[in-house]
């Protein structure tokens, strides 16, 4: 069928254009011994329609493993190994057998190699900063070197921090220069010098997936490649392997390097908050520790100062007891891989092949006017798994070539329940070089108020970071489809097109190439079964794509002036509106507004995105009779006291949450309170209010910059406001979307209105004039704009029955081109405002920025 044909032909749906079988004609080594949809409904049903896509950051864990291991603890009883009673020994002796099974699994054994637990790969590399033998410059001899690739995670950069204060010099390589400057260096040549030199490269790229060649270990100790090759002395190599043996086989006796740290959630899932460094026994003897913890000494006095540490490695290193049960577990974590998958090569070549699936596809993805849809960082064109990890990393750009923000990929991704990674991973060196961010511009982001971690993500348009998706031994076909269908359904200008030369030379070396008909149809018809038809992130103006009328910023509201229509206050954080026609305004904004939240039995705070259902639960408050009225269906109503005057000060129902990343202190409500939200939402829950003697201020850094001001348990402002002219324009843009396509779910202008979660309700004359206000008058009581408030996935919980959908989220970031915000937040002008009431009725005037 001739491919314009097939992309007008709408009766065929996605199997019937795509299947399997396209992806076996570019990789042929796909799932493993056993049926491997057998093994994934066994093994991993709690991601049933989940797209997990960041193994990168912790691949997942089969539930057999979690049995076993429960079986395990239940059956044998281990105590503490440094004791010498029947179970300690058993702990002891298990324990060692686990340091056999990680070795083997690199394949070492112990007469090379020394396994030291920590808590994880961080801490592996702190202890090698710690305890390599640094030497600052003697007249005889130069000082030693920290040298590591600036391709590196932050956490190997950051032994930099210990090596400064030493006067050891730090010098960043650049990959190309590894080899473009090595030299033949005669092996006697400076042999007498014995400064020890240390160079940290990662196996593998956590930010672009490139493996580096493992030779560089024995080259570096040799002295032929640089910048070994360039100074005098005994060159050692830390090879950080955390990214790398999530799916790939290392093995040791190939390529020895001296120290190799790692974590073992990234391998297995389980457990985490463990890892281990492996040393070398060559090189144990150099390394020098000072401080000593219990099990750590052979002998010691608390009088003098005298000191002997214990013999064997691992004890020496291993301050206090162990974490012995998480260690024990990675003997299950070890069975489960090899039962499942059949070992690390099997599992690497299943990664790899749904990794260059995905990388050929985006690639070659390009809007309707031809413009490529993804830049992609990466060294390669994925053509071979010893040089290609299972990372794929990029940023999105719309038909304009301009970049597409992060935060908003992230965002949509979340909605379509796939989980991805954003930002620059820790990994600033790969960020840098890839995005052309300079040292400069790093500064300057910074001053403008961008931290590692935060969302933002454009800086005078351009990214602060990027995406990145990460395969999985567990990961399937269907994650790359849905992957796929997502992009090009919210972020592909339609027509979709593919760059057809540039697909036919990829698939050129595995395929044939009669399958890119297949494969381009797979993204103009192909539709996972749970994703429906959705708009495309445009960033021309909103038009109905069966050619309807085009709805643009110019529509005008027919209200012919501005006045406050609704007064919202939502008493318990999260939970339903209580609408009211006049209110007294308190020195944290609406009098009991956000007053309250309910937790979890973790104490941790409940939202409509951890729990919808609150938004079912209707708080009422009764100012005469000092009372918050609970109510929800089925459930009888109770009371709560809005301030406990009365009742005698008990320190234990006085604790601190957190907010928004703010610790604040709050009083338990009581046990009748916590009963009743823990029947209703079936689960432990506790309802907790701010106390009246905490006082948290507004954070810094808003948009626009306001006076400290105090605040209830709210986000961001005391007030959120939304405009009804804008609420009608998204309105129509959302019945347009929905006309063109086959989702009719009807949401009138009121219940979109509920989805915003306002205080305050105006009637403005024009869409998102809003966004341009400084100040705002309503009545008698005045108001700084702090900023636009931005919106995530919880404005698609249908406020009337908990239910999750798509919108307004898909309609909002299409028509307003990535800047996901919606209303602006509010706060008091003046102190002297705290005392006024909010009268729906009331005139509002604004004044622009």
């Amino acid at each position: 069928m001739p491919l314009q044909e097939a992309m007008e032909k709408e009766s065929l749906n996605f199997n019937q254009l795509c299947t399997f079988e396209s992806f076996e004609e570019v990789w042929n080594h796909y799932g493993y011994k056993s049926v491997f949809q057998d093994m994934i409904e066994r093994e991993f049903s709690r991601i049933k329609g989940i797209t997990y896509l960041d193994h990168a950051g912790t691949t997942l864990y089969p539930e057999s493993l979690v049995r076993e291991f429960y079986q395990d603890i239940c059956t044998n009883v281990y105590g503490n190994p440094h004791s010498h009673n029947p179970s300690s020994r058993l702990t002891h002796d298990t324990v060692d057998h686990v340091r056999y099974r990680i070795l083997q699994h690199f394949n070492t054994t112990p007469d090379d190699y020394s396994v030291i637990f920590t808590s994880g790969c961080t801490a592996a590399l702190k202890l090698v900063a710690e305890s390599f033998p640094w030497r600052p410059p003697t007249a005889m001899e130069p000082a030693s070197q920290f040298c590591y690739l600036t391709d590196n995670h932050t956490s190997v950069v950051g032994i930099r921090g210990v090596t400064s204060a030493l006067g050891v010099v730090s010098l960043p390589v650049s990959p190309e220069e590894i080899e473009a400057r090595a030299k033949d260096v005669v092996q006697s040549e400076g042999s007498s010098c014995q400064t020890p030199h240390l160079f940290c490269y990662p196996a593998q790229s956590n930010f672009s997936g490139r493996k580096y060649p493992l030779g560089y270990v024995r080259g570096i100790q040799a002295r032929q490649l640089y910048p070994a090759c360039d100074s005098k002395g005994r060159w050692f190599v830390l090879l950080d392997a955390a990214s790398f043996a999530s799916c790939s086989p290392l093995d040791l006796q190939e390529h020895p390097a001296d120290f190799v740290p790692f974590s073992f959630y990234k391998m297995f899932g389980f457990p985490t908050g463990l890892g281990a460094l492996l040393v070398r026994n060559d090189t144990a003897a150099l390394l020098r520790k000072t401080y000593f913890g219990g099990g750590t000494a052979a002998a010691y006095l608390a009088g003098d100062n005298y000191y002997v540490p214990a013999p064997n490695m691992a004890s020496r290193f291993e301050d206090g007891t162990i974490s012995f049960l998480d260690i024990i577990a990675l003997n299950h974590s070890f069975d489960s891989l090899h039962t499942l998958t059949g070992g690390m090569d099997k599992i690497q070549l299943h990664t790899f092949g749904l990794t260059r699936y995905t990388y050929m596809l985006l690639s070659s993805l390009c809007h309707g006017n031809g413009q490529p849809v993804a830049q992609i960082y990466s060294h390669s064109e994925f053509e071979n798994p010893n040089t290609q990890g299972a990372i794929l990393n990029f940023n999105l750009m719309d038909c304009h070539g301009q970049m597409i923000g992060y935060s908003q990929v992230d965002k949509l991704a979340s909605l379509f329940n796939i989980h991805v990674r954003t930002g620059c991973f820790c990994n600033t060196g790969a960020c840098q070089l890839f995005l052309g961010i300079t040292n400069q511009v790093v500064k300057s982001n910074l001053q403008a108020g961008h931290v590692c971690g935060d969302n933002i993500d454009l800086v005078d348009g351009r990214p602060t970071g990027s995406v990145r998706v990460s395969f999985g031994y567990m990961s399937t076909f269907q994650d790359c489809q849905n992957f796929l269908n997502f992009v090009a359904d919210c972020f592909v200008e339609k027509p979709v097109k593919v760059d057809q030369d540039k697909l036919d030379r990829l698939k050129s070396n595995t395929s044939s190439k009669g399958s890119s008909q297949c494969l381009l149809s797979m993204l103009t018809n192909g539709k996972p079964d749970h994703i429906d038809e959705r708009v495309h992130a445009s960033t021309d103006p909103v038009v109905n794509q069966r050619g309807g009328k085009a709805i643009t910023k110019d529509a005008k509201s027919h209200e012919k002036a501005q006045t406050l229509t609704n007064i919202y206050i939502y008493p318990i954080k999260s939970c339903a509106a209580f609408e009211v026609t006049d209110w007294p305004v308190g020195p944290l904004g609406l009098l009991h507004d956000r007053g309250w939240m309910v937790v979890n039995g973790n104490r941790v705070c409940l939202n409509q995105k951890r729990e919808p259902r609150l938004c079912l639960i209707h708080p009422q408050i009764y100012l005469p009779s000092n009372t918050l009225h609970l109510q929800a269906s089925g459930m009888n109503t109770i009371c709560v006291p809005l301030e406990n005057h009365n009742e005698p000060h008990q320190s234990h129902r006085v604790c601190q949450n957190m907010v928004c990343g703010d610790r604040v202190e709050t009083v338990d409500c009581g046990d009748e309170a916590a009963s009743w939200l823990s029947e209703f939402l079936g689960q432990p829950c506790r309802l907790i209010r701010q106390s009246p003697d905490f006082s948290r201020d507004m954070k810094k850094g808003h948009e626009k910059e306001v006076s400290s001001t105090a605040l209830s348990l709210v986000n961001e402002a005391q007030y959120l406001i939304v405009n009804r002219a804008s609420v009608d324009l998204l309105q129509r843009h959302i019945t347009s979307r929905q006309e063109s396509s086959d989702d009719h779910q009807p949401l009138d202008t009121q219940k979109l209105i509920s989805r915003f979660r306002a205080n305050l309700v105006i009637s403005g004359k024009e869409p998102f004039e809003e966004d341009d206000w400084s100040h705002l008058t309503i009545g008698n009581t005045h108001f700084q704009v702090a900023g636009r408030c931005g919106r995530c996935q919880m404005i698609g919980v249908d406020q009337s029955t908990g239910a999750k959908t798509k919108e307004p989220l898909l309609s909002l970031s299409a028509y307003r081109k990535g800047k996901v915000t919606f209303g602006v937040y509010l706060v008091h002008q003046s102190l002297g405002d705290s005392n006024s009431t909010l009268s729906v009725g009331s005139s509002v005037k604004s004044e622009m920025s």
